[in-house]
């Protein structure tokens, strides 16, 4: 006998899209129970470029939502900072203490004394960047967002004119796939989707180019270790080689580029021989990856994020996009250089950050640098008063920032009042004055869009939050309401209004059309996405020889705060510039900080299975370097530079070339074995032109710990 369930008692599944900061930007679907509790989270099989694949920190994501530290009430601190003593408080209570402070701070020091501080804990637009609109209705401190993508975004633009390229999704249709500085198996798991799919279906070889051997190294067919920092010196060497031996496509050249001739003669010193000594590499293994690349037409460059981590990042990046234009790869299906699709989505969010109340003259103060404008640093404050009161949303600043004593001493002033909206108890809620939990991103809606793909996304609310948790969008709104700006254009919307907005400025239906489709595919035509139809500045011409001061860029800095780092340093044409750390006596070793395969930055470094997969927090040493300093695996070794220095444990490894050190993270600071993390030695100087953080440019002393 078949018995009818009930609907009310059926399983369903929810369809939505990761929320995290991550390039892919996984269309997903999630089981839901009858009780209304998510389970399995699995990748969308019939979004093309998810594929139905998904990072396993996100697949295990119901361990996150139902975590038993997760943050469920309003708290306020009680006693000293980071004493650990709170006291349970209603919501309103919470959202009047907060506005209380920021009319205080007003009063005192002006309007930029309050400084709204966010970033990409989740990059749902609606949820983000809601903050910004109450910035500007407030003229509060401005919020130059530095700490990801200025430095890629700017050497690819001031090659390209653009942030856009060929589709993702023809890494499938190429014969030669070059994954440069993204260790793609960990952070970018649909990157290795399409290159296993074109290595099994066309025999397409993969290349890594990386400065360490992580996993995405283990799955090539040819492995590049190069030394942090020297990437363009690789790439001026593969293009010398490619003028030399014929590979260079003089027609495409004449064509779509500024100055070929010049690159030419200024390559002429840019032998192997010269980058061997400067990468590490041999010459043999720069001589082999120059003639693949340039017999193999469809050779697909997906140029990360990871390699731009140094102060030269900017240069980097250009030097490696130049490559496929010498070669003409551009011209092909499954050919040419990707990195962000960022300019293809065709949306504005104006109204939604309320741009139209921008105050020029309000100052901008830089993301990266928290730690020297809480610790009064003049020029970090623009030479104006001190920030004295923060609202903080998606970020962990005390956890994730550079230079993190100066960041955490600056948390711990008694005259900074600091409100964090979060889900877990972090190393920046714990000096906060007021705690606020918030909603995670299947408990509330919001739009998304794939920089690292072609999509626009929806990821509407599918299970309903704990009773006592709030979305950003109501915090945004009640401090609206309180600090008297709620009749400002932009708020009294609804996510659903709000993103309805959003989506009729591209010529869009609304939120319900979206929600039965899921995704729009914007992935533009092929001549415009490999820019046939000229690159993106006037001439249509590839700039080989960049306009660093000029070239408007999406992460340029307002005219207020002006360029940025040593920009006269900048070379003419792409080049090896030792902007970087460079290793001295005193610091014989560089080292880089790169993500862990279980943590995404700070995220997901709160849940069982992920900590428990990564162990502890270790520096992974050559076996030459470790025999020097008389260390042994698993020895407790101390790190440091001009910064300060750190301990934790050595993990001795031939994964690393001889005077590198990899620190893989970002683990909490409190994991290490004195509570302090390893941003303790990372810095917060503006590289050029246009600022960053030069996560993986550090150079350091390393020394077996005494005990």
């Amino acid at each position: 006998m078949n018995i009818a369930i009930p609907n009310s008692q059926r399983s369903s599944v929810g369809h939505t899209a990761c929320p995290h900061d991550c390039p892919s930007t996984c269309a997903l679907e999630v089981d839901i129970s009858a009780e209304g509790r998510i389970g399995r989270v699995r990748g969308a099989a019939d979004n093309s470029y998810t594929a139905g694949v998904i990072c396993a920190k996100v697949a295990r994501y119901a361990e996150r939502l139902y975590h038993p530290d997760r943050l469920l009430k309003p708290l306020r601190r009680k006693g000293a900072k980071g004493a650990g003593a709170w006291q349970e408080i209603g919501w309103d209570d919470a959202l009047d203490e907060i506005a209380e402070a920021f009319v205080k701070a007003e009063a005192t020091h002006g309007t930029e004394a309050v400084w709204p501080y966010f970033y990409a804990g989740t990059m749902g637009w609606v949820q983000r960047d809601s903050i910004e609109r109450l910035r500007h209705a407030k003229r509060y401190s401005g919020f130059f967002g530095s700490i990801c993508t200025n430095l890629a975004w700017t050497g690819l633009v001031m090659a390209t004119g653009a942030l856009r390229g060929p589709d993702p999704r023809e890494i499938a249709k190429s014969d030669c796939v070059v994954i440069w500085g993204t260790n793609a198996v960990a952070t970018q798991v649909n990157v290795m989707t399409h290159a296993v799919r074109a290595r099994k279906e066309r025999g397409a070889r993969i290349v890594v180019i990386d400065i360490y051997d992580n996993p995405t190294m283990k799955q090539a067919d040819m492995g590049l270790i190069v030394r942090p920092g020297t990437d363009a010196a690789l790439a001026c060497a593969v293009m010398h080689i490619a003028f030399r031996d014929g590979y260079a496509d003089r027609a495409y050249m004449e064509k779509y580029a500024d100055d070929p001739a010049g690159l030419e003669e200024h390559l002429k010193s840019r032998t192997p021989e010269w980058a061997a000594a400067v990468t590490g590499l041999s010459i043999e293994e720069i001589e082999a990856f120059a003639r693949l690349v340039g017999t193999t037409k469809r050779s697909y460059f997906r140029l990360g994020y990871g390699f731009t981590r140094q102060r030269n990042g900017a240069v980097a990046m250009h030097a490696a996009a130049s490559v496929p234009t010498v070669l003409g790869s551009w011209q092909h299906e499954g050919g040419g250089a990707f990195h962000s699709n960022n300019d293809i989505f065709g949306l504005s969010k104006a109204e939604l950050l309320g741009t139209a109340m921008v105050d020029p003259d309000i100052r901008m103060l830089d993301q990266s640098q928290v730690g020297r404008i809480l610790t009064g640093d003049a020029e970090a404050l623009r030479h104006r008063g001190p920030v004295t009161a923060m609202l903080i949303q998606n970020t962990n600043p005390v956890n994730v920032a550079p230079e993190q004593r100066l960041v955490k001493q600056g948390f711990l002033r008694d005259d900074l009042f600091v409100a964090v909206h979060e889900h877990f108890m972090t190393e920046t809620a714990e000096l906060a004055d007021i705690v606020i939990p918030a909603t995670m991103f299947v408990e509330h809606d919001d739009i998304y869009r794939g920089g690292g793909q072609s999509h626009i996304l929806l990821g509407p609310k599918i299970v309903e939050p704990p009773p006592t948790v709030r979305t950003n969008l109501f915090v945004i709104e009640e401090l609206a309401k309180r600090l008297g700006v709620a009749d400002r254009p932009g708020f009294g919307k609804s996510e659903r209004q709000a993103i309805d907005v959003i989506l009729a400025t591209g010529g869009f239906e609304g939120f319900d059309d979206l929600k039965d489709r899921k995704w729009i595919d914007r992935q533009p035509p092929f001549e415009e996405a490999h820019f046939l139809n000229g690159f993106g500045f006037a001439d249509g011409r590839f700039r080989f020889r960049p306009d660093w001061v000029g070239t408007p860029a999406p992460n340029k800095p307002p005219k207020s705060v002006g360029l940025l780092g040593p920009y006269g340093d900048l070379p003419e044409f792409p080049d090896q510039v030792d902007l970087i750390e460079v290793a001295d006596a005193d610091h014989p070793y560089r080292l880089a900080t790169s993500p862990a395969r279980n943590f995404l930055n700070s995220t997901f470094a709160e849940t069982p299975t992920s900590r428990q997969k990564e162990g502890r927090p270790e520096v992974m040493l050559n076996p030459d370097d470790a025999s020097r300093e008389d260390i042994a695996d698993g020895d407790l070794v101390r790190l440091g530079n001009m910064r300060g220095s750190i301990r934790l444990h050595a993990r001795v490894t031939d994964s690393v070339r001889r005077g590198v050190l990899v620190a893989e993270g970002l683990w909490p600071n409190k994991a290490h074995v004195d509570g302090e993390g390893i941003n303790v030695l990372t810095g917060a100087d503006a590289p050029a032109p246009h600022g960053g953080a030069a996560f993986h440019d550090n150079k350091v002393w390393l020394r077996k710990d005494a005990g």
